[in-house]
């Protein structure tokens, strides 16, 4: 990168900032319905470089109240008098005079810093520039905030809520980058041209027949998106070069489409020594108008599971997921994927709009939030200026190349509506997110809409009055989470598929418009809350982290879904890859102890005691002298009771000194408990769970057979498209139950209206798959009602060993997770 000592001054440039002022002031005046107004001035937020070398950057800054009085009309700029009345206001901008490294984990790089004007008509502050250095992948951009000076004389810093790149997080300041330079220089821009003989203003996006769900964090030895990158990279080059793939290589194919865990910034550790949280400081005795600081910046190490948004540049990446902290790699990650050899892989974004995390309130102001929730704080999405921001947000983070969204917590876009004196759900949004066009190269798309709804939840008995529908009734293109997708499921517990069979049966009647599916990041989230001492389901395995694996990684739920089941079923690549998962952040100072205790189950259903002894496994506790799995499990097991005896009084001092209590009766030679030490614990404790979902960790370890058979499946799926539809009158499927076992069977028809030979119109296709319990013996033939000589084995379930000449077959033995399907000879 170069430094900045051979560049222009930045400055303010009078002309074009008042016409960018006349612009937004014509937008500014009262109305009925400011809303639609309101998302025409949301596209101008934020930093804008031109391709005339200039800058447009505007704020909505309602928390700024200046006495000011201007002319009518905004005909002028009447500079002198604009500096003397918004003195208090103006962009502080941030020119790196030295190289930035950033790969680098710790560096301090000396800036030059800047305070220039703004202009403004009522709360939309804005500004035209010259000078500013627009970031790409090789060079970094001129960063910037907004800064005012309160009533009490505070600096105050107000960051660009819709941010194209945060290098350093959302508590630094964000970088100016060439957006249009990426996307002219993408390597798919034929991928989003539209059929030639279209005339459609836009088109749609079709939705995928399969979906892989994967966290970047655990995806990849790196844990971020380069590393996804080069193992897709590396799999198209096999591909193309026949060269066999391996068993964790085939876990990443055989998808239509990636969802990745949301990739929006997240809650930052905030230091106990530090005035803010984040990854960059400087001295905070320098006077504000300082034209030099030395800025130490830290490389984002944040780790969360993704679903702790701070709201605020939600239209950027977490830059922890950026090996290289540039935009352009999220960008060369979907590059990869619309150009996958075999065909292309659709990317969906897994966005959070519902709620955030308690540190927006110190990113946003006041009009964005509404109050406390389970989560942290409820969006005020009835105000119209934050309703076109959130959706400005969203546009802007799908024209990375997205296909597809899927909206997380959909039942939480609530509001009270004074009319009916009731809370009402905003589903006028939820369609203004689904009818959100994305623009890239000139061409408009409309992307395909999956929304996770489980309402009524979180009413009591909402697990069985939801009906996973209430969405799709508004909008019939739209997809839900089904409810074996949704959260709460625990296959396994003894007789689970039995329980949800009324479930099943909703997904064959009408599951066309579901994810389907078992294993997801919720669902195996839930498993590891399971009680140790329920009745767990023992034929999957002989221990509890056997037993987890083989019930979300189940071969018969795999043929269930993939093979037989309407809808679009959806694979967890951490369930596939056999890899541990729970919820993880190590961004608390203060509740850090409470979201660690609350990961105790992690420790007996995701690992097992002998796995402790490697080097590397939970290195971060070890060096607390915890040597001993037992231990370890005896004192978070403690941790638990303790936190939730605690209710609302959780104390971290109260802790420390029961904590010091329970280790004196414990141990011989107890150490001293502090504050500093259990907050330090609770951070290695979260980041060893991190280190341990890595799918990475347990690649050679994988069965070929098993990961053959799931990518068989998948390819069967691909091969049987109607498979998506509903079951009809001419199908059915069937349990056999009881307290030993659980079978399900059935049979579908697909009419095939374009076959050449009428005598062959239909494809057909039967399942028999043991779902839990113990062995048992079937007759196939008799079960499905069919002729076994005019079928044959399409695909069977690994170690089910099984002739190809089914007449020959008069009873077979199923165990737990075994599975066939059938299709008539032709």
């Amino acid at each position: 990168m170069n430094s900045r000592a051979d560049l222009s001054p930045i400055k303010l440039v009078e002309g074009a900032t008042q016409t960018f002022l006349d612009w937004a002031a014509a937008f500014l005046y009262p109305v009925d319905d400011p809303f639609p107004r309101a998302k025409i001035l949301a596209t101008r937020l934020g930093a804008h470089y031109r391709s005339d070398g200039l800058t447009e950057i505007a704020f909505w800054v309602p928390e700024v109240e200046l006495d000011m009085e201007f002319s009518s009309g905004w005909s002028k700029i009447d500079h002198h008098h604009q500096i003397e009345k918004a003195k208090s206001v103006y962009l502080a901008v941030f020119t790196p005079l030295e190289p930035i490294d950033f790969r680098a984990r710790e560096q301090v790089i000396p800036f030059q810093r800047q305070r220039l004007p703004m202009v403004n008509h009522k709360n939309f502050f804005c500004g035209v520039y010259s000078g500013m250095v627009a970031g790409t992948k090789e060079q970094a951009g001129t960063g910037y905030c907004l800064h005012y000076v309160d009533n009490q004389n505070q600096l105050q810093i107000i960051g660009d809520v819709v941010a194209y790149s945060l290098p350093y997080g959302v508590f630094g300041p964000a970088e100016l980058y060439d957006v249009e330079r990426v996307q002219q220089q993408r390597q798919d821009l034929d991928y989003f041209r539209p059929a030639q003989d279209s005339d459609l203003v836009f088109t749609k996006v079709s939705p995928p027949r399969n979906i892989l769900q994967i966290y970047v964090g655990s995806g990849s030895p790196e844990g971020t998106l380069e590393g996804l990158t080069h193992i897709y990279q590396q799999i198209a080059h096999k591909l193309q070069n026949q060269i066999p793939l391996t068993p964790a290589e085939e876990n990443y194919i055989g998808y239509d489409a990636v969802q990745l865990l949301p990739i929006e910034p997240v809650a930052e550790y905030h230091a106990p020594d530090s005035p803010r949280p984040g990854f960059v400081s400087w001295d905070e005795t320098i006077p504000p108008d300082a034209e030099r600081v030395e800025i130490c910046l830290r490389k984002p190490d944040t780790q969360n599971w993704g679903y702790d948004i701070v709201l605020g540049a939600s239209s950027a990446t977490n830059p922890s997921l950026l090996g290289s902290l540039r935009p352009d790699e999220l960008i060369e990650f979907i590059v990869t994927l619309h150009t996958f050899p075999t065909g292309p892989i659709q990317l969906i974004y897994d966005v959070v709009y519902g709620h955030s995390d308690n540190q927006a309130k110190a990113l946003l102001n006041r009009y964005f939030l509404q109050g406390a929730n389970m989560y942290g704080q409820d969006v005020n999405f009835q105000d119209p200026a934050v309703r076109a921001i959130l959706l400005e947000m969203q546009r802007r983070k799908i024209n990375t190349g997205a296909d597809g969204i899927r909206v997380d917590g959909a039942q939480d876009f609530k509001f009270f509506n004074p009319a009916t004196g009731q809370v009402e759900y905003d589903d006028a949004y939820l369609k203004e997110m689904s009818n959100l066009r994305q623009e890239i190269g000139g061409h408009q798309r409309q992307l395909f809409a999956i929304f996770e709804d489980g309402r009524p939840w979180p009413a009591e008995g909402w697990e069985e009055s939801s009906t996973y529908l209430e969405v799709i009734k508004q909008q019939p293109e739209a997809y839900q989470w089904g409810p074996l997708i949704f959260a709460h499921n625990t296959p396994s517990l003894n007789q689970f598929w039995d329980r949800k069979w009324s479930r099943v049966c909703e997904i064959m009647d009408h599951g066309s418009h579901w994810i389907g599916g078992c294993g997801n990041h919720d669902t195996v989230r839930r498993g590891t809350q399971v009680d140790t001492s329920a009745d767990i389901n023992w034929n999957l395995g002989q221990t509890l982290p056997e037993v987890i694996k083989n019930a979300y990684d189940n071969p018969a739920v795999t043929l269930l879904f993939q093979g037989f089941s309407p809808g679009i079923p959806m694979d967890f690549l951490n369930v596939t890859m056999r890899a541990p998962w729970c919820f993880f952040r190590n961004t608390d100072d203060y509740y850090g102890l409470k979201v660690a205790a609350e990961e105790v189950g992690f420790l007996h259903w995701q690992v097992e005691p002998q796995f402790y002894d490697e080097p590397w496994v939970f290195k971060g506790i070890k060096q607390f002298g915890i040597n001993n799995f037992n231990h370890l499990r005896l004192f978070m097991g403690w941790l638990q009771e303790t936190v939730l005896k605690m209710e609302d009084n959780y104390d971290l001092e109260t802790l420390a000194n029961l904590s010091q209590e329970f280790l004196n009766t414990k141990l011989d030679n107890p150490p001293k408990v502090t504050v500093q030490m259990l907050q330090a614990f609770a951070k290695a404790y979260m980041e060893d769970c991190y280190d341990l979902c890595n799918v990475s960790h347990f690649s050679n370890s994988l069965n070929p057979q098993q990961t053959h058979f799931n990518l068989s499946v998948r390819r069967y799926r691909h091969a049987h498209p109607w498979l998506r539809e509903n079951l009809t009158e001419r199908d059915h499927f069937e349990r056999l139950s009881d307290d030993q076992a659980t079978i399900f069977y059935g049979l579908r028809t697909h009419a095939d209206e374009n076959k050449e030979n009428k005598s062959d119109l239909h494809q057909k296709v039967a399942i028999v798959a043991h779902m839990g319990g113990k062995p048992t013996r079937i007759n196939i033939g008799d079960l499905l009602g069919l002729d076994l000589t005019q079928w044959h084995i399409a695909i069977a379930t690994p170690g089910l060993k099984i002739s190809n000449q089914l007449r020959e077959i008069k009873d077979l033995e199923l165990r737990d997770g075994q599975g066939l399907l059938l299709e008539p000879i032709r």
